[in-house]
């Protein structure tokens, strides 16, 4: 699997806009990815990961959401090393669950090995791996969201890591959550997330440990959409998908302004 190292035909990238689609070619499934700068004064910092492989017999959807602060580095980082580093586990394909786990912290601490080079920022990442059209793996740190519809409901299927929810694992190392009037909570006071890769100066009071889930694709599964929080931080409560869906398909988005821009995943 030398070739999968780096990616270099990944559809993905930084981009203060636009979009792009594919499908697979042993099943029905469809992907489609819409990039959209937010209203921060400062660069894109956002890297996603829309693809199809084939490896060792099977076909392989590889998506993702990387968002970055302090600079683009360590999404970037994570666009070229985090399903590499996945797929080289020696037993992803009988153990896909600890195979992801180990290859989150592996790339955090490689990440955390190049700080000279990389800079003191970090990222929040989401990853969803398709096996064969037929059996769904997401995994997520920080609070960019999976959320899959099946029979027009939606279940979320990654964990919001935020500072409240786990304020016991942060003490614990030593470290505070600040809630400033105006303001989301942070760890120490800086940072908003309480999961992320990179982020070295605050790192003894962060995890980078991924929560993981995975379900069977079916007839009745529709659609899984990745964001960063700049799309789900709009709405206070999920939607029911109601638009029909010719066949399952993903999307992917950085920081869309608006949630109606959640039709472009209807296929009429």
């Amino acid at each position: 699997m030398d070739n999968l190292c780096c990616f270099p035909q990944l559809s993905g990238g930084r981009s203060p806009g636009g979009s792009g689609k594919g499908r697979s070619q042993r099943g029905p499934v469809k992907y489609g990815f819409s990039l959209v700068k937010g209203k921060a004064n400062h660069p894109m910092e956002d890297y996603h990961v829309a693809k199809f492989l084939h490896t060792n017999g099977h076909e392989l959807g590889l998506f993702a959401i990387y968002d970055g602060h302090l600079g683009d580095s360590v999404p970037a980082y994570l666009q070229r090393h985090l399903f590499s580093n996945i797929l080289k586990e020696d037993d992803f394909w009988s153990d896909p669950n600890t195979s992801i786990a180990k290859a989150y912290e592996r790339t955090d601490q490689e990440i955390l090995s190049h700080t000279p080079d990389l800079g003191r920022g970090g990222s929040t990442a989401v990853t969803a791996i398709l096996v064969n059209s037929q059996h769904l793996w997401v995994a997520n740190v920080g609070d960019s969201r999976a959320v899959l519809s099946k029979k027009g409901q939606a279940t979320q299927m990654s964990v919001d890591h935020e500072p409240n929810t786990e304020r016991g694992s942060i003490e614990n190392r030593g470290g505070f959550v600040s809630n400033m009037p105006g303001d989301v909570a942070r760890v120490d006071g800086q940072l908003a997330v309480s999961r992320a890769f990179g982020d070295k100066n605050l790192k003894t009071h962060l995890r980078s440990d991924p929560d993981i889930t995975d379900a069977p694709i079916d007839g009745y599964t529709e659609l899984l959409i990745l964001a960063s929080d700049g799309l789900w931080k709009v709405p206070t409560c999920f939607p029911t998908f109601t638009c029909p869906i010719s066949s399952f398909s993903f999307w992917i988005y950085n920081q869309p302004p608006y949630w109606v821009r959640l039709g472009c995943g209807c296929s009429r």
